[in-house]
């Protein structure tokens, strides 16, 4: 009975530690997107590129 008792003692600890396993996460911040339409992009479709546009995002405005 002392030995099971111990061999179940000894099995229920090396459960409970074995449980917790550290490991990196990575970090993951997304994708990446390099460069960009570029100057001659004309976001609203009015005729007038965005680098010259007073406003770039309204379509009724030149």
């Amino acid at each position: 009975m002392k030995k099971l008792s111990i061999l179940l003692l000894s099995l229920v600890g090396f459960l409970a530690l074995s449980g917790c396993v550290a490991y990196p996460v990575p970090y993951d911040n997304g994708p990446h997107y390099r460069g960009g339409p570029g100057p001659r992009y004309d976001r609203d479709g009015d005729g007038v590129s965005d680098r010259y546009d007073r406003r770039p995002n309204n379509p009724y405005r030149y």
